[in-house]
C-alpha cells in the first residue's frame, strides 16, 4: 500500500515557507507535522488536517490555509490554526497526492512557485 503523497503544507508562520513535498501519508507522520492529533476536513477532491486541540493549545491561526480553504469553498471561520497539510481524495476517499489545482491557486494567492 502506497502512503507516499505530494502534500502542500501551509505552516501558521508567515515567515515559513508554503512548500509541497512528498511525505508518508501515516497517522504518526501527519501528527508530527501538525504538532499533535489531527482532524481532518474534506472539500470535494481534497481535504486538509489540522491540529485537533489547536484552540485548546492556543496555536497561531493559519491565515494563508484559511484564505486556500475559502477560495476551495471551505470556511474555517477561525478553526484553521497552526500547520495545514492538504492531501487529495481518491475515489475511496482515501489519500493520494494534493490537487494540482490547489497547488496553482496556493502559488497565486502567495506569489511563489511551489513544485515539488
Amino acid at each position: 500500500m502506497n502512503t507516499l503523497f505530494k502534500a502542500l503544507i501551509i505552516p501558521a508562520c508567515t515567515g515559513e515557507p508554503v512548500r509541497v513535498e512528498p511525505i508518508e501519508a501515516t497517522l504518526r507522520n501527519l501528527q508530527e507535522l501538525v504538532g499533535g492529533d489531527i482532524e481532518s476536513i474534506a472539500r470535494g477532491d481534497w481535504h486538509v488536517y489540522l491540529n485537533a486541540e489547536s484552540l485548546i493549545q492556543n496555536l497561531p491561526l493559519n491565515l494563508r490555509a484559511a484564505q486556500l480553504t475559502y477560495d476551495g469553498g471551505l470556511d474555517l471561520a477561525g478553526a484553521g490554526r497552526g500547520c495545514a497539510v492538504f492531501l487529495g481524495n481518491d475515489e475511496d476517499r482515501g489519500e493520494t497526492d494534493v490537487p494540482e489545482h490547489l497547488v496553482r491557486r496556493a502559488e497565486e494567492l502567495f506569489g511563489m512557485p511551489l513544485a515539488a
